[in-house]
C-alpha cells in the first residue's frame, strides 16, 4: 500500500538525514491521517492517489502565484515538493494515451454535447487518477466535445 511506503520513506530519510524530502513526507503523512481522522477509516490506495493528486493541484496552484509574484525561492521549493509526491504516483499518461482514453470515454458515454461532459469525466477519472492533470484534461475533453458539435 501507498500509505506503508510513506511511512517506510520516512524512516528511510531520518536515517539519512534527507530533512527537505522528509519535510514532504511528514506532510502527505498528515494529510493521509487527516483523511482518517475526518472519515474515521483508512484509506486505500485509491483515496491516498486522490489525495497525491489534490496535493500537487495546490502545489502546481501555488507555483503560478508565487512566480506572479516574483517568488521563485518559494516556486522552486513547491516544484521539489511536487518531485517528492510524484515518486508516489504511478507513470504519467502519455499524450496519445490522454488522446485514446478521451476519445474512447467519449464514444462509450455516446456524450455529444457539453452537457453531457460529466458522464465523460466519470468514465475517465478512475482511469487517470495520479496519472494525469485532471483540469488539463477537463479542457481537453471541452475542446473535442465543442468541435464535435
Amino acid at each position: 500500500m501507498l500509505r506503508e511506503r510513506v511511512v517506510t520513506d520516512i524512516k528511510a530519510c531520518m536515517k539519512a538525514g534527507d530533512k527537505p524530502r522528509l519535510a514532504v513526507l511528514r506532510l502527505v503523512s498528515a494529510a493521509i491521517k487527516q483523511f482518517e481522522v475526518d472519515e474515521r477509516r483508512e484509506p486505500d490506495d485509491t483515496v491516498v492517489l486522490g489525495i497525491l493528486d489534490k496535493m500537487q493541484k495546490q502545489r502546481r496552484e501555488s507555483i503560478t502565484q508565487y512566480r506572479a509574484a516574483a517568488r521563485e525561492d518559494l516556486a522552486a521549493q513547491e516544484e521539489y515538493e511536487i518531485s517528492v509526491i510524484a515518486d508516489f504516483l504511478p507513470q504519467p499518461l502519455t499524450q496519445s494515451e490522454i488522446d485514446a482514453l478521451i476519445h474512447d470515454a467519449i464514444e462509450s458515454s455516446g456524450a455529444q454535447t457539453m452537457q453531457q461532459m460529466g458522464a465523460v469525466m466519470a468514465i475517465l477519472k478512475p482511469q487517470v487518477q495520479g496519472r494525469a492533470d485532471m483540469s488539463a484534461l477537463s479542457r481537453q475533453i471541452k475542446h473535442k466535445l465543442n468541435t464535435a458539435s
